[in-house]
């Protein structure tokens, strides 16, 4: 699982900048995507990175979004063997990148290509028209689709459909290539495209975990995982390819299986991410070669023991010093938490900064036994975890642009018990996400000044503590009960994701407060309990300040968010730890008893634990249903009203950075240039190949 710059989650393994001549596109109604390549004997980039001191790191705000702009410092200083290494994954990680916002919803590439091509041909185009729809297209790039990353709602366009309709006719006009299904003309292409731009009651949630009377959670979802299924249509079916197929309902009333593999559903797409791994493989060094090979195997192939040998030799890829992950991984956006959605992610270590998230894995033994939950959920012998901290390159699909700032893989349980698990700290993200975000959230939301001083001496390093210890010995941690069989996913169903991210969340909350932190030399020992007070306060706040981005209805249903208000909640609930206050009209939640607070954590940790480990769904339901889903739409109202006088974002999306190959007369590539696009638009119409 993963932890983002707005989310954190847990991963079973697995998520751009300019394209090379073969990018990926596809089939299942996906279209081409345009790339570019490197000429021959072409040079680096004009626009090389900036000194540190001159960066800019907040590029514009869309509506409740920020967007960053993400660097990769040491990316120039690689060998040229590992820049190659890069080079190719970061092509493979574009090519699938359609792939994930085709999951998304079943017209949602289709509508990309008409905004993108008013965006990019904007001559003969109403000014007032081309801004409403180049806002509407920002916050489609950001959130790869029509649907907001973490309320999991519709956006719509806020103009008449016949001015959308004009501007894309006007686009034509000036040049834009707009395909519509065959039969179809262009004006009956946007009649049927409509309701999905500007009707919020139509297909109004991507993930509905928690549907509305009447619908279940599938048929209230609108992703593209499933087509005419509901959960009645699933008894007595058995899934062959969970993870990676989309399930169709025939007319006859057939369940199919279309797999995500070469010859199936994404055929062209995946072909093209193959092309390019294989390419890569040279390049890397044997035990990353071994990994590529079998992710390829499985590319091909679809086949659950093909995914798993593939989860096996990158988990026993323990050094490779650039690595990737790309595939069909987390399970967030579907409803029943069992089919992948696609992304790629591209990154190598970064030395200096690997030290204290190395020291969480070496005593992941230690951690393990003083757990707070029953000595039978604990693991015996901890085995083969790997954590470093990383600078990204690249990040497509389920993690860019809004990226994770944490990762641990492979999910699959089993594999996790014999083989290992990895972790990643993506130090560049929290980098760019600390120095692109206004500070002031802390100040209007902490009850006291010295609240708010503690956060801003220690909040970053409190923050990067408990991302560190949620992915290192959180996800890492427990074992299922004995005689258990199956796997908890499958078990706790809709419930497991929100579950898991709690469970590795309490992990780090309860640790993070141990003198054992002191004693490894990973916080100094005079600090360690403001530290620990930073984190708690800054943790209760959050489960305040979050409401902010569900603006509609009273429930949540993105996993993270979920996670940290079950805590909270149930804090509250159960403890003295927290206490809710009002000062001049307004709330907020002060946590008032760190010991209180730990110990607390701890007594829900086990309970968290227990659940896990033996499947209890019921428990998980109403624990959920009590504490991590509902809220008072009035303090919700009163949040955003907060936050709207102070203009601060909800939530953050990157511009990633820009490789480029350097080629001899031969067409060898002699080096790899990194730049820095600082545009959003620019850089998502280069994915696309759209000229603007």
């Amino acid at each position: 699982m993963l932890t983002t710059t707005r989310r954190i989650h847990w991963r079973a393994i697995v998520l751009v900048a300019g394209l090379t001549a073969a990018c990926g596109t596809g089939s299942g109604g996906i279209g081409a995507v345009g790339c570019s390549t490197g000429s021959e004997g072409s040079k680096p980039p004009a626009a090389a990175a900036a000194p540190a001191a001159d960066r800019k790191y907040f590029l514009e705000a869309v509506d409740d979004a920020a967007v960053i702009q993400l660097y990769a410092d040491g990316f120039s200083s690689l060998p040229l063997k590992e820049k190659t290494l890069i080079w190719h994954l970061y092509q493979a990680a574009l090519a699938g990148r359609d792939i994930f916002i085709d999951q998304k919803h079943r017209n949602a590439l289709e509508m990309r290509a008409l905004i993108e091509a008013v965006v990019a041909h904007p001559q003969g185009v109403d000014p007032a028209t081309l801004a409403q729809v180049h806002r509407y297209a920002k916050l489609f790039w950001i959130n790869n689709g029509p649907y907001n990353n973490l309320t999991a709602q519709k956006f719509v366009m806020q103009l008449p459909p016949a001015a959308f309709a004009t501007a894309v006719k006007a686009a034509v006009t000036g040049g834009a290539v707009v395909t519509p299904p065959v039969g179809e003309s262009i004006d009956a292409m946007l009649t049927r495209l409509n309701p999905m731009f500007f009707d919020p009651a139509v297909d109004p949630i991507v993930t509905a975990k928690t549907p509305p009377p009447g619908k279940d959670i599938l048929s209230a979802s609108a992703n593209n995982l499933y087509s005419g299924v509901s959960l009645a249509d699933l008894k007595g079916f058995t899934e062959k390819y969970g993870l990676n197929s989309r399930l169709v309902k025939q007319p006859n009333g057939t369940l199919v299986e279309e797999v995500y593999r070469v010859g199936g559903r994404y055929s062209k797409e995946i072909t093209e991410i193959v092309r390019h791994l294989e390419a890569a493989i040279p390049y890397a060094s044997e035990p990353m070669a071994n990994a590529l090979r079998a992710l390829v195997a499985f590319y091909r192939s679809g086949e659950k023991a093909d995914r798993e040998k593939y989860d096996i030799a990158w988990v026993n890829d323990k050094a490779s010093a650039v690595d990737t992950i790309n595939g069909f991984i987390e399970v967030y956006l579907d409803a029943r938490g069992v089919k992948g959605g696609w992304e790629g992610l591209v990154f190598y270590v970064n030395p200096e900064k690997t030290e204290r998230i190395r020291k969480f894995a070496d005593n992941a033994q230690w951690f393990e036994d003083r757990m707070p939950y029953d000595e039978k959920f604990r693991k015996p012998m901890v085995k083969g975890i790997v954590a470093n901290a990383i600078d990204v390159v690249v990040e497509t699909g389920d993690s860019g642009p809004v990226t994770p700032i944490g990762i641990n893989l492979p999910n699959d349980q089993a594999i996790r018990e014999q083989h290992g698990s990895k972790s990643v700290s993506l130090s560049n993200v929290g980098e760019a996400s600390d120095k692109g975000t206004p500070g002031t959230m802390r100040n209007e939301f902490s009850w006291a000044p010295e609240e708010a001083e503690r956060s801003r001496m220690h909040g970053s390093l409190a923050g990067e503590l408990l991302t560190d210890m949620h992915e290192v010995i959180g996800h890492a941690s427990g074992r299922q009960a004995d005689g258990f069989k199956g796997s908890p996913q499958d078990a706790i169903k809709q419930y497991f994701s929100a579950l898991e991210e709690g469970r590795a969340d309490l992990v780090g909350l309860y640790f993070i407060a141990d003198p054992k932190l002191a004693e490894l030399g990973i916080v100094p020992a005079a600090e360690q309990d403001a530290i620990a007070r930073t984190q708690y306060e800054a943790y209760t706040r959050n489960a305040l300040t979050q409401l902010r981005r569900v603006r509609r209805g009273t429930q949540i249903e993105e996993d993270h968010m979920r996670n940290r208000q079950m805590v909270v909640k149930w804090l509250m609930a159960n403890t003295k730890a927290i206490e809710v206050r009002q000062r001049d009209g307004k709330t907020y939640y002060v946590m008032a008893d760190a010991k209180a607070f730990r110990d607390g954590v701890g007594r829900l940790l086990a309970e968290v634990q227990r659940i896990k480990s033996t499947g209890d769904f019921a428990a998980a339901k109403a624990l959920f249903d009590a504490h991590g889903i509902h809220f008072d739409a009035k303090v919700r109202d009163e949040v955003v009203a907060r936050v709207e006088s102070l203009k601060l974002p909800s939530y953050t999306g990157f511009v990633m950075p820009k490789l480029t190959p350097v080629t001899d007369a031969s067409g060898a590539v002699t080096d790899v240039t990194v730049s820095y696009p600082l545009d959003l638009t620019a850089q998502m119409l280069e994915y696309s190949g759209a000229k603007k």
